[in-house]
């Protein structure tokens, strides 16, 4: 049989479409069986096998891309083992690394809790969109139903999207996942801290609700089982959606304190309970790896690790490492905010590679809807689109600077480039102070008074050689970055209102 190709084409197209999601191999298998080898020419062989590639090569591009983000919980740059963790092991997380790329210079949107959390799943700087701080059982606003989530992105083009662990932002129903983009949710409203067990709280906070969609389904439940159990119900999401597009956000409430560990993982690192808790943790994503492999969805799964802020220091051995950075949670050197960050997406982002180039939580909403092709609302936004980052495009950066944010409003500093910014302000420290122990906190100062400061953060990320008295020309670009930044979003330290914040959802009175 002479096969011609002009027939062969829309023939071997239309019998074998509905086969290509299958392995490379299995669909060679099934072309050598439709067609008897031996009578073919060499040349209408070789249009055999182009047309073979061409159409698998087609049909792997024609697969929407799925997401999937690992939101730790106050773990610092130093908290994995490929940026220097001592006393435990990191295995799954090096095998992210190794297959996919290390931001090395990632920062969290703000160095708190909430805040953190609206950055990441808006694109928005904390402050825009009316966040500050961490939200307890009395807050009564949350994040603003105007507002776009990255779940409500994607829901624009068919994706099943699930939200498991931690979301802090809001614990009033209308706040809720599932009223903000989420088809699924199983977790805690706030952190897991708030709670009548509060080390130095008693009885100030009720008891944790585990919620189930916007139904409490549990109070004080078992914390040791939070990680397995949220890891669990992600892939079962995964598993349950493998056919559809998906966006599955992990926002797992450990390593805050109190930390709890499940009884597989309890005593297993040489570091104590805090080792424990982070092998658990890279079990889950481990889980989530393998479940990616097995269903053949490694190609067209994008999977983002990474942290809420950095360690919350003053708890000691209970509190994880900064690398060395400056400081930690709740402040903005660089301890507070600049985060382990991996990402891995077979086939898209090249093995074992390093980026460092400036980016930010704020960068991942407008990445994922470029990927997905979905459009977004038209309000302003602060990320920008790393994509030719990640496919390892030698281009200029497309983040050039970054706003540090804490308080309720104040612009404490700006980053360009290589060079930061500190403004004169009150601000936690932890030096000086015996850290605590055991789940106790040591003390630490809310109010110390942080002086003026430009550091060179390629040579100086410690952030311990004060620059300011010798590059009058670098202070006066950055202060005319802070100026802008005044100007778009305010800044309390100056006492401008700023003319582009938004309100967060409030509820009704």
């Amino acid at each position: 049989m002479r096969i011609r190709g002009g027939v062969l084409l829309p023939f071997f197209y239309l019998k074998f479409k509905k086969k290509f999601t299958c392995e490379k191999n299995v669909v060679l298998s099934l072309v050598i069986n439709f067609f008897d080898m031996k009578q073919l020419s060499h040349k209408s062989t070789l249009l055999l096998f182009a047309v073979f590639n061409l159409i698998f090569i087609f049909s792997k591009a024609e697969k929407p891309t799925n997401f999937i983000i690992v939101y730790l919980d106050d773990v610092g740059f130093g908290d994995i083992a490929i940026t220097g963790a001592i006393g435990y092991s990191t295995p799954n997380l090096d095998r992210m690394a190794a297959n996919g790329m290390l931001f090395s210079h990632y920062y969290s949107p703000q160095a708190v809790c909430s805040a953190s959390r609206a950055g990441l799943l808006t694109g928005c700087y904390p402050n825009r969109v009316g966040f500050h701080g961490a939200l307890d059982h009395t807050a009564k606003t949350g994040i603003n139903v105007e507002e776009e989530t990255i779940a409500e992105v994607l829901k624009k083009k068919g994706y099943a999207t699930a939200a498991f662990g931690k979301w802090h932002l809001g614990h009033h129903k209308q706040f809720l996942p599932t009223h903000n983009g989420f088809d699924e949710y199983l977790g805690i409203p706030y952190s897991n801290d708030m709670w009548p067990n509060h080390p130095t709280g008693k009885n100030y906070y009720p008891p944790l609700p585990l919620i189930e969609g916007d139904e409490v389904v549990e109070t004080n439940p078992d914390q040791s089982k939070f990680t397995t159990e949220f890891t669990e119900r992600t892939v079962n999401f995964i598993r349950k959606n493998q056919k559809n597009p998906f966006f599955v956000y992990l926002a797992h409430p450990m390593a805050h304190v109190p930390l709890f560990v499940s009884d597989k993982f309890k005593g297993k690192s040489k570091h104590g309970l805090y080792g424990d808790v982070m092998e658990e943790i890279d079990w889950s994503v481990g889980q989530i790896l393998r479940t990616l492999k097995e269903l053949g969805l490694e190609e067209n799964t994008l999977v983002i690790f990474t942290s809420d802020n950095g360690p919350w220091i003053n708890y000691g051995n209970h509190a994880g490492s900064t690398g060395g950075l400056r400081e930690g949670k709740g402040t903005t050197f660089e301890g507070g905010q600049r985060v382990p960050c991996l990402m891995m997406w077979k086939g898209t982002i090249s093995a074992g590679t390093v980026n460092n180039n400036l980016i930010a939580g704020m960068d991942i909403l407008p990445t994922i809807a470029e990927i997905a092709g979905a459009p977004l609302q038209g309000k302003k936004i602060d990320g920008v689109n790393i994509l030719p980052l990640m496919k390892g495009e030698q281009v200029e950066s497309p983040r050039k600077s970054m706003y540090y944010y804490y308080r309720r409003n104040n612009l404490e500093a700006v980053q360009n480039g290589e060079w930061k910014l500190v403004f004169p302000h009150k601000g936690r420290t932890y030096e000086g102070f015996e850290p605590g122990k055991d789940g106790m906190p040591g003390n630490a100062n809310e109010n110390s008074d942080v002086a003026a400061g430009l550091y060179d953060l390629r040579r100086d990320p410690g952030e311990r050689y004060n620059l300011i008295d010798f590059h009058p020309e670098i202070v006066e670009k950055l202060e005319k970055i802070a100026a802008e930044a005044r100007e778009d979003l305010g800044d309390d330290l100056s006492e401008n209102p700023g003319k582009n914040r938004r309100e967060p959802g409030r509820i009704a009175e």
